[in-house]
């Protein structure tokens, strides 16, 4: 593996960490004015604390695997599903890194939310993976 294919996969998953927490603000934002609009600053607060896990695993899925199959289908067969998985490896040591660093005192049900989280980005990335090497295949 050159060092530009690995700068390829690390910029895959900057790529989708953005893009997903993106989608999160984008989330509050419909919240906050068109589904409850008018509230004091503090529910928001509270309740992105409640919705963010959620919309990381309701939107990482697509992200990983979409994403996923476009790196995966700028390398060769037997590669793609390693490539995927380098991609899926470099977002959790990220992602882990912000929680543990945001959260001291995780509480069980949020370190639920988050092995759930990590575990259906690893499937979205494997099946990415997959369907890049079938297509490469064709």
């Amino acid at each position: 593996m050159t060092v530009g294919r690995l700068a390829w996969m690390i910029g895959a998953a900057i790529l989708i960490l953005i893009v997903n927490v993106c989608l999160s603000i984008l989330y509050m934002m419909v919240y906050g004015y068109l589904i409850n609009p008018g509230q004091p600053e503090s529910i928001y607060q509270e309740h992105v604390k409640i919705a963010a896990p959620y919309c990381s695993i309701i939107f990482g899925i697509p992200l990983f695997y979409f994403v996923c199959r476009w790196i995966g289908g700028k390398w060769e067969r037997n590669f793609s599903v390693k490539a995927t998985l380098l991609v899926w490896i470099v977002y959790l040591v990220i992602d882990l890194t912000v929680i543990l660093a945001n959260f001291r005192d995780l509480t069980l049900w949020l370190s639920i939310l988050v092995i759930i989280s990590l575990s259906t980005k690893l499937a979205a990335a494997y099946f990415g993976g997959v369907s890049a090497g079938k297509r490469i295949s064709l």
